[in-house]
């Protein structure tokens, strides 16, 4: 498969990440941070610097990642002064995009309700009413713009987000009739928290044409204690997973690319150490 790394995760100096990513044969580039702006923020001149220097190492850009429509609540509504700040900053990472040749481009969702929906009375008692339906709405301007200006978004399964799992990201796409321009990123890591097995519930979810882009990380989530923990790839809670996906999608021949997240250290707050203690693993599994 098609591995690549969200560069800022060992480094917002995108020249030191490049070397790293050569000495470990990882081609594809994922873009959020880059020096101290995020992406969608830099000027044409540093977009110019950027892609360049993308383009002396060989680096084809898998995604930017913008968190665009994160920290939205169900209050916001299409068109109101938070929803236009971010539509405006999508359009600026749109304009990046097609500079680098990024395929594809990240979107969040709005704060997560934790009960969406229920069934034998937790529909009246439970279920935050009508919470779902804010977001779609909030959506289908960023689906139009994608599809005018020819790329693909793809939706992340956040935590804390109203797109927290796989089914939630295929549920959003089928509403939004938006298969072709709307794909879900699919980081397991991140619905473990809302307990979505990564194989093979969370694959069987979006297998079938939903698949767009796939982050891979290990983590042990302590939901009761609201209590999260980045672990070295192979000693979190889906370590016995990572083969059985990989071999899945290479089965159904997944076409977009694996990157990796370094967002682990082993508690010295180094995370290109914990980058180097994870890679091989990753490669192992997922090549």
């Amino acid at each position: 498969m098609k591995l690549g790394l969200i560069c800022d995760g060992v480094s917002r100096d995108l020249a030191h990440t490049l070397n790293v990513m050569d000495e470990f044969d990882l081609e594809y580039a994922e873009l959020q941070f880059v020096g101290d702006k995020e992406v969608g923020d830099h000027s044409r001149q540093e977009v110019a610097q950027i892609k360049a220097l993308l383009e002396a190492h060989g680096k084809p850009v898998s995604c930017l990642s913008r968190h665009i429509f994160a920290g939205m609540t169900t209050a916001n509504k299409p068109g109101d002064e938070l929803h236009t700040r971010h539509m405006d900053s999508l359009k600026r990472v749109i304009e990046m995009a097609h500079v680098v040749g990024s395929p594809l481009v990240r979107i969040m969702t709005s704060k997560k309700e934790q009960i969406l929906w229920g069934n034998n009375g937790a529909e009246k008692w439970n279920v935050a009413h009508g919470a779902w339906d804010t977001l779609p709405p909030l959506i289908a301007p960023a689906v139009e713009l994608a599809k005018k200006e020819g790329l693909t978004l793809v939706v992340e399964t956040g935590n804390g987000t109203m797109v927290n799992s796989n089914y939630t990201a295929r549920k959003l796409i089928d509403e939004l009739d938006a298969k072709d321009t709307l794909k879900v990123l699919w980081d397991p890591a991140n619905n473990c928290w809302c307990h979505e097995l990564a194989y093979p519930d969370g694959y069987e979810e979006v297998k079938d044409g939903y698949l767009g882009h796939v982050h891979i990380k290990d983590v042990l989530v302590d939901t009761p204690r609201a209590t999260l923990t980045v672990k070295k790839m192979g000693e979190g809670q889906l370590a016995d997973l990572f083969r059985p996906m990989a071999d899945a999608m290479r089965a159904d021949s997944y076409e977009g690319v694996v990157s990796f997240e370094s967002v682990y250290h082993p508690g010295d707050g180094d995370f290109e150490n914990g980058f180097r203690s994870c890679v091989g693993l990753f490669k192992e599994i997922f090549a």
